[in-house]
């Protein structure tokens, strides 16, 4: 079973950084796939950043492409996104999620995914 927790999120300027970091431990394999989602008032989940794990290949949304950057620590089964750059219209509630495959067609689609964090706000805001 896949366990998820998520860490971070809060209130920041435009033009501000902030990291979120999510622990995910208990895949079945070593090839699976992970990411970040979010979903602001009014619209549909999206995905922003995801990785696979081997090989470690991100991908993200055109609109985050350049500002947020999503690595892994395997040490300590934790993925983060790295959040610069960040603009009023980022503001949403952001997601870790996971895939137990690494197949490319599911790579970031919210649909395929089954594991999912908590949740956390993410405010951009002066």
């Amino acid at each position: 079973q896949v366990h998820i927790v998520q860490s971070g999120g809060g209130l920041v300027q435009p033009g501000g950084s902030l990291r979120l970091s999510c622990a995910a431990s208990g895949f079945p394999s070593d090839y699976y796939a992970i990411g970040w989602f979010r979903q602001a008032p009014g619209k549909e989940r999206e995905g922003i950043a995801c990785i696979t794990s081997r090989p470690e290949a991100p991908v993200y949304a055109d609109s985050v492409q350049g500002r947020f950057t999503i690595f892994k620590d395997n040490a300590n089964d934790t993925m983060y996104l790295q959040m610069d750059s960040l603009r009023p219209d980022d503001t949403a509630v952001y997601y870790c999620a996971a895939d137990t495959t690494s197949l490319l067609f599911r790579l970031c689609v919210p649909r395929f995914y089954v594991y999912w964090g908590q949740g956390a706000q993410v405010t951009v805001s002066s």
